[in-house]
């Protein structure tokens, strides 16, 4: 009896074992898209004044084109969209932390990045640029020697000009670019000659200068910089989220819905085949 009992008490550890390492893998199933579809929504960091990828108007609401992407693409996947202004040049640590699910607002691949996070398929082309004024007469790079460049910290636009100093950086006032939290500061500064000119998304410069009172006293210059893609970040380990947004943007693109809101902010259709 008691060599009975004995076999019995074993057997139920067993069971309760196996129970648990089955528990456990369960647990190890669940992807980062399951746990997003759990809650229902999906979570988006943004620059909330980078036009007109996402930005606010005059209702101080949250417009732009990445920002009705953004919407489209969740609505085609069954969840709602929370946009999360946040610090740019925090996105990452952002991202990292589990503050926000992706970065989506205009977000350019660059191999420094990609160390980061995981990018989606690109779907929209973007340059770099210079922005003066034209009464400041600067027509080339080289009419930047000795004067004052100004860019945004933690922007695309700031990585060209330390990874290519031989354009701008080695012949600017200081061998440095003046930092700015937000593109809307570098112009309030160019305008109020703190700054000869400063590097921005081409995009940003044309959309915004469109919309000025007097856009004929700017100048934007070719970029000689490398063209660039914009696509969404996601953590490196959320691989089946980025499989969805690269699908939702597909299938959207079918349907002619990404063509819509690309000819509304833009009034042409600027995406990129998926």
């Amino acid at each position: 009896m008691k060599k009975l009992l004995t076999m019995m008490m074993a057997g139920a550890t067993l069971v309760g074992l196996a129970a648990c390492t089955d528990k456990e893998a369960a647990k190890d199933k669940v992807t980062d898209w399951d746990k997003i579809e759990q809650k229902g929504e999906i979570v988006i960091g943004v620059d909330d004044t980078f036009v007109p990828m996402g930005f606010r108007d005059e209702k101080d609401e949250l417009v732009g084109f990445d920002i009705d992407l953004a919407n489209a693409v969740a609505d085609e996947l069954g969840i709602k969209a929370k946009i999360q202004p946040i610090d740019w040049s925090m996105k990452e640590t952002e991202l990292k932390n589990g503050t926000i699910d992706l970065i989506w607002n205009g977000y350019t691949v660059t191999a420094e990045r990609k160390e980061k996070v995981a990018f989606t398929k690109p779907y929209l082309k973007n340059e770099q640029v210079i922005v003066t004024l034209k009464k400041n007469n600067i027509t080339e790079y080289a009419d930047m020697k000795g004067k004052v460049i100004g860019a945004q910290e933690g922007s695309s636009g700031e990585a060209n000009l330390i990874e290519e100093p031989e354009l701008m950086l080695d012949f600017v006032k200081d061998n440095e670019a003046v930092l700015y939290p937000t593109f809307m500061e570098t112009f309030l500064d160019l305008n109020n000659g703190r700054l000869d000119g400063f590097i921005i998304d081409s995009v940003f410069a044309e959309y915004y200068i469109s919309k000025e009172d007097d856009p004929d006293k700017y100048v934007i210059l070719p970029s000689e910089f490398g063209e660039e893609d914009y696509a969404v970040g996601a953590r490196k380990e959320d691989q089946k989220t980025v499989a969805k947004i690269n699908q939702a943007i597909k299938s959207l693109a079918d349907q002619g819905k990404t063509q819509e809101i690309s000819m509304k902010w833009f009034n042409e259709d600027k995406v990129l085949a998926q």
